[in-house]
């Protein structure tokens, strides 16, 4: 019997990445997964096909984090599509650097809006079809701990991740519920390949001061978010675990 049998996870910002590796993996431990996605319908129906085709089920769903009215579709269409909500995988994030002199409201506000509005939005959502024994699991990152420079405004996003997973295992605890995070060290996807920092030197420092000497993969993470969505992670929440490699 597979680890997540009869249960129904949903992951946003599932059409690539970590988020799609997340995906597939609760899928393959007998997961009913909606993959959600804000704008590649065509990315998020190859995680479906990919799903699908290990004899996994699987639905995609559009929505954007920051809008309650799309969080609670989101949501509906796990219950619409299989009939319950068991795990919820706030995946959806965007980063962007700069030095102190050239943060802007604009950019301020774009990733506050996805990575903390969008993780408060989905769950408050999510709760009311939640039971005992589910399992919150927000993604945040090691540069909380890092803290390198250029990153106020990324690294302060997932500080608040940090923050409202350890407020929500306590005011979700007495239901039964789960609440924890991961956080990332460097993890080589999609995007990485697209900000130009595979291959480049910033990669190869990253590389050099991480204990087991190679950049993360999305599997990596994907494993342990099977973990904590599982019974066998059942003590544990308000847990960060910070899957880095071993970088501090």
């Amino acid at each position: 019997m597979a680890k997540l049998d009869g249960k129904v996870a949903l992951v946003t910002g599932a059409s690539k990445g970590i988020g799609a590796a997340i995906a597939k993996a609760l899928a393959a431990q007998g997961a009913a997964v909606v993959v959600a996605y804000a704008s590649s319908q065509e990315a998020a129906e190859a995680v479906v096909s990919s799903i699908r085709t290990a004899n996994g089920k699987a639905v995609a769903a559009a929505g954007d984090v920051t809008q309650a009215a799309e969080a609670v579709e989101l949501v509906g269409t796990a219950i619409k599509e299989f009939g319950q909500l068991d795990i919820l995988v706030n995946n959806s994030g965007v980063y962007a650097f700069a030095p102190i002199e050239e943060i802007t409201e604009e950019d301020f506000h774009h990733q506050f809006n996805i990575n903390v509005l969008g993780v408060l939005l989905v769950t408050q959502a999510a709760v009311p079809h939640l039971g005992k024994g589910a399992s919150i699991i927000n993604i945040g990152s090691s540069t909380t701990a890092l803290t390198p420079p250029m990153t106020a405004v990324y690294s302060g996003t997932k500080g608040a991740v940090d923050a409202i997973t350890g407020v929500l295992a306590r005011e979700l605890g007495p239901r039964g519920i789960r609440v924890n995070a991961i956080n990332p060290g460097y993890t080589e996807t999609e995007g990485t390949h697209n900000a130009g920092i595979t291959g480049s030197d910033m990669e190869k420092s990253l590389v050099t001061l991480t204990p087991l000497g190679r950049a993360g993969e999305p599997g990596d993470i994907a494993d342990i978010a099977v973990f904590l969505a599982s019974d066998d992670a059942r003590w544990l929440t308000g847990e960060r675990l910070v899957a880095s490699g071993g970088l501090r």
